[in-house]
């Protein structure tokens, strides 16, 4: 049996895909190596992945419904793993077109190929933007979340509610999971994180929004993989307590479960700035300018559902992953 990984030459996918060849599975891998950003990054993610035993890549787009219809059609797939997506907050903004096609479009294709093909579990990717206007603290996963902020927080909302319904219509057990911002090792380019070590060492000013002063539910790698594949192999199952008089936003009558995957301990900007700088040695210059639109001040992540269920609780400090993006980013580099 092989596992579907969609978006697996992105920054969390390619860091699944190892997980579940480590402990000896078979992953076929959909992506597209779009050129959202560096192409050339995708591919040397890929270039990890590819020699591995019980790797198999296809590339393809998750929008394109006869490239997926062919690829279930053929692996029969167990259990799908879905991170493809267009991410993004302020992308949304000025090209919102990409999201419809890839956020919306590309899971209802991916989700009906699970419906057809006797998949016994979908995991995909949601996003602690879900939670737009909320500002009760820590963001719960059973708070309603229906004021998103942005395009693409809309996009991820709507992929819980579609998933929701085929979970009621077809018993198709669904798991969606709300990250939290998430960096490490061979993370996007487009993160704050990567941009700051970029001008850091470049010798830039960074841009520094809403003066340093929000916070955030930073998540290492490691971490949002191990929840990732924990809940991958704990299919969801209806809760027997639920009830339409009084629903829980997180649970259903049918198979369907959401998840937050933070850290639960939110660091402010600065700090992890300060923390950047010690490991790369050098001061960064600071610009520092008001919130963006479509950013929320601060994030914290609720995880308790997620202990309860999977037994899994993100731990990873700052101060340990963001040494360890320091040292890939100067490995790969050669900084």
């Amino acid at each position: 049996m092989a596992f579907l990984v969609t978006g697996a030459a992105g920054f969390i996918g390619s860091h699944v895909a190892h997980k579940l060849l480590d402990r000896g599975d078979e992953v076929v891998a959909l992506d597209n190596v779009n050129d959202y950003y560096d192409p050339t990054l995708k591919e040397a993610r890929l270039a990890r992945l590819t020699p591995r035993k019980g790797f198999h890549l296809v590339r393809g787009d998750i929008a394109h419904k006869p490239t997926v219809e062919a690829l279930f059609a053929k692996w029969k797939f167990p259990r799908v793993v879905h991170l493809a997506a267009q991410a993004g907050v302020r992308y949304s903004i000025t090209n919102p077109d990409a999201y419809i096609v890839a956020n919306v479009v590309g899971f209802q294709n991916i989700i009906e190929g699970c419906r057809h093909n006797g998949c016994e579990h979908l995991v995909y990717a949601s996003t602690s933007s879900v939670y737009g206007g909320n500002t009760k603290m820590p963001f719960s996963v059973h708070d309603n979340v229906d004021h998103p902020l942005t395009l693409y927080a809309a996009t991820k909302k709507a992929n819980e509610l579609v998933a929701h319904s085929y979970s009621n219509l077809f018993k198709l057990p669904t798991t969606g999971l709300r990250f939290f911002t998430v960096y490490g090792p061979w993370g996007r380019p487009d993160m704050a994180l990567f941009l700051f070590a970029k001008n850091i060492l470049a010798g830039k000013p960074i841009d520094v929004f809403n003066h340093g002063k929000h916070t955030r539910d930073f998540t290492y790698v490691d971490d949002i993989v191990e929840g990732v594949v924990r809940a991958m192999d704990r299919a969801a199952t209806p809760n027997p307590k639920w009830t339409g008089a009084k629903p829980d936003p997180a649970t259903s009558s049918a198979p369907w479960r959401v998840y937050n995957i933070g850290n639960g301990n939110p660091v402010q900007l600065l700090r992890y700035i300060e923390v950047l700088e010690k490991e790369l040695g050098r001061k960064a210059e600071m610009n520092l300018l008001p919130l963006q639109p479509g950013d929320v001040p601060d994030t914290s992540a609720d995880v308790q559902a997620l202990a309860d269920d999977v037994g899994y609780r993100p731990n990873t400090p700052v101060e340990v992953g963001v040494k360890r993006f320091v040292e890939w980013y100067r490995e790969y580099y050669g900084v």
